[in-house]
């Protein structure tokens, strides 16, 4: 295995995905009146689905947005004002609701999808991808992802002892918090989007 390239792939993933700022995303998003049982579930979900994603574009990615004819950017604009919509919700209270039987669905979209395997995720697998020459390239990006992925999961899987600390008070305020990052991250994407578009990139 190319251990260079391992080590490239897994740093450059390891800071997009970001794994430990994930923890507040996912206790607000699945909350703190959930059952562990189901927590645990949203967090097998979304790396699930994550490494669903981020496989096959790291197959597929290319000749997938040239068949569509989709842009980088506009899957990017696209990605952030998902995560905005989700934000104001976070930031508004809609998500609160102890009773609703969102968490499936949140660790798919928006847990899974577009916030782990976001633009800049994918973009980065399909570049090491193309950088690849040789089996142990591929070794290495593929090993990478798994190792960034299993990272995800522990993170999400342990977020109970978070939960235990900080109390149902102290989640209501973290997702307050994590509304307002996740709408920063959200503006931050369109805006490179824009920027992208302006240059003609997209």
């Amino acid at each position: 295995m190319n251990w260079q390239m391992f080590g490239e792939a897994f740093v450059t993933l390891f800071v997009i995905m970001d794994p430990p700022g994930t923890v507040p995303i996912f206790l607000a998003l699945t909350g703190a009146q959930q059952a562990s049982a189901t927590r645990n579930r949203a967090a097998w979900v979304a790396v699930a689905v994550a490494l669903g994603v981020i496989v096959t574009f790291a197959l597929f990615g290319q000749a997938i947005l040239d068949y569509l004819g989709i842009s980088l950017p506009a899957l990017q604009t696209a990605g952030g004002l998902l995560l905005l919509l989700v934000a104001l919700q976070l930031l508004t209270g809609a998500l609160d609701d102890p009773d609703a039987p969102a968490s499936g669905n949140v660790a798919m979209v928006p847990l899974g999808t577009p916030l782990l395997a976001g633009p800049g995720a994918i973009v980065a697998t399909m570049v090491f991808v193309q950088r690849s020459d040789e089996p142990a390239d591929y070794l290495a990006v593929a090993a990478a992802i798994l190792a960034v992925h299993l990272l995800l999961w522990i993170f999400m899987r342990y977020s109970t002892v978070v939960i235990r600390v900080l109390r149902e008070s102290g989640i209501l305020l973290v997702s307050r918090i994590a509304g307002l990052l996740l709408a920063a991250i959200a503006v931050q994407l369109v805006a490179d989007a824009v920027r992208a578009f302006i240059d003609g990139a997209g």
